[in-house]
């Protein structure tokens, strides 16, 4: 399934249409509900409706005449993106919604840096997307789904989306992204040398914890505490909470390892924190703080807790501060891997990329909002400063 495409797929010799009850394409091999028409040049869609001549899978009248409809609603979209004989296939297993502001850019990103190295949508590659949106059971059933179509490599977000994939596969090529700690979760032997089937690129790594506590208590020096915020479930959290621990005390403030699972679990944390006088917190770079970065921004700003984010993206959403790496340029470095591996070089020989340039960007329409004065001298050191 294109990226923000048409769910259906359309093959030009005789107007085949193939359709899943997920809503996704289904791999050549797979047995799926077929409708057979004449060729679309000798035909209008009114007429394919005469013009059936098989129908594989049993529909009701009202489903059959809708899926008719609906071929002409995506024709346009499914036209642009069916891969010629011989295109490779790339699976993409995002651990974001396809419907989170940051999906977008992400794919025109990858997109981009594939098309500078050669590789076009349709013509000699294929990508086909899955979004889990932060959903465990998803990420779990998207997972097979991409493996079950035998893609020529897979391009993974987020560390349970590497868990998922590598539990059904160890000879697929894997490109990883924003994965926070490759080493501490298996994925990788060693950042030179990472064998095995996979590689790619890290998200922030865990001394960035005293980096994000120094930054909390330069613009709030009276914070007493700062909590932790992670799930265990999704994250790996056990570098970052042992470098917040080793940090803290040198600083002197009390570290609160604060573990959610849920929107509730959210609420309930902050809602205590904010209880407490002189409270601060940030997250985790996971995707499940991305996935509920509106909720943690919200609380925050209710409870009049600072809070320092790891992704611009938080700040531009509301949050008060974010330094970290540009998330979106990280999927335009992928596509260099993804090259590099379809034509021949073996992920485990690839070193896993570590980040190189951070950025501090403050949102002073959040700091009024909790009655934050931010000093003049830590606004000059911003990188970007929304207003």
């Amino acid at each position: 399934m294109s990226a923000f495409g048409g769910n259906a797929d359309i093959a030009n010799r005789g107007c085949y249409v193939r359709l899943t009850q997920s809503g996704h394409s289904p791999a050549p091999h797979v047995a799926v509900a077929k409708l057979v028409f004449q060729p679309l040049p000798k035909c209008s869609f009114e007429t394919l409706r005469c013009l059936a001549v098989s129908l594989e899978a049993t529909m009701r009248r009202r489903e059959f005449l809708g899926v008719i409809g609906g071929v002409a609603v995506a024709w346009p979209f499914v036209a642009r993106a069916q891969p010629s004989r011989g295109a490779r296939l790339i699976g993409v297993l995002m651990g974001i919604g396809e419907d989170d502001p940051e999906a977008r850019p992400r794919v025109e990103a990858l997109e981009q840096g594939l098309r500078e190295r050669g590789w076009y949508e349709g013509r000699n590659m294929h990508l086909e997307y899955r979004w889990t949106a932060g959903d465990l059971e998803r990420t779990q059933r998207f997972a097979q789904e991409i493996v079950d179509l035998k893609p020529d490599l897979i391009v993974v977000h987020s560390t349970p989306a590497v868990n998922a994939v590598r539990k059904l596969t160890t000879t697929t090529p894997m490109v990883f992204a924003l994965i926070a700690d490759p080493l501490g979760s298996g994925f990788a032997a060693s950042l030179a040398r990472p064998g095995g089937n996979m590689t790619g690129f890290m998200n922030v790594d865990a001394p960035m914890a005293s980096k994000w506590l120094e930054l909390i208590i330069e613009i709030v020096p009276k914070v007493k505490r700062v909590a932790l915020i992670f799930n265990p479930d999704t994250s790996p959290y056990h570098s970052y909470l042992r470098e917040f621990e080793v940090a803290a005390p040198k600083i002197g403030v009390q570290a609160v390892a604060t573990p959610v699972v849920d929107a509730a679990g959210l609420e309930r944390a902050v809602r205590a924190l904010g209880q407490q006088p002189d409270s601060a917190l940030f997250v985790v770079p996971d995707v499940f703080v991305q996935v509920h970065r509106l909720l943690i921004i919200r609380l925050a700003e209710q409870y009049r807790l600072p809070a320092v984010y790891p992704y611009r993206f938080f700040a531009t959403s509301g949050g008060l501060l974010s330094y970290g790496i540009d998330t979106v340029a990280i999927f335009r470095q992928a596509a260099t891997y993804v090259d590099r591996i379809l034509k021949g070089e073996k992920p485990g020989d690839l070193p896993v990329q570590a980040p190189v340039s951070f950025k501090l960007i403050i949102n002073l329409k959040a700091a009024r909002a909790i009655g934050l004065a931010i000093p003049e001298a830590f606004l000059l050191r911003a990188d970007e400063v929304i207003e």
